[in-house]
């Protein structure tokens, strides 16, 4: 299957559940999705198929982590809370995956 935002979101929001969902608009959620695809591509990722194996998701997710919320702090109108960005960034990548079981 191939990526679609709105799909995205809508996984996210049911991924989080209401308490965070319900806090942010589609745009800050989409937001975050392109922070998350830019730390992808800067770091080559985009390049490695479905397929292949990353040596340490858990330093990745780190990495991601800390390269999201530098992003979210320079960008005052984001507005998503520092606790909430490893759930929302969690399941994006969530959605992600389901994307492989097609």
């Amino acid at each position: 299957m191939e990526f679609d935002e709105n799909k995205a979101i809508q996984f996210m929001r049911r991924h989080v559940g209401d308490e965070i969902s319900g806090i942010y608009s589609d745009d800050q959620m989409l937001n975050l999705i392109d922070i998350i695809w830019d730390f992808y591509e800067e770091n080559g990722l985009l390049d490695i198929d479905f397929d292949e194996e990353i040596d340490d998701e858990e330093d990745l997710l780190d990495d991601l982590l800390e390269y999201a919320g530098r992003m979210l702090r320079k960008d005052r109108q984001a507005g998503i809370a520092p606790d909430h960005v490893r759930p929302l960034v969690e399941a994006e990548i969530a959605y992600e995956q389901s994307l492989e079981e097609f």
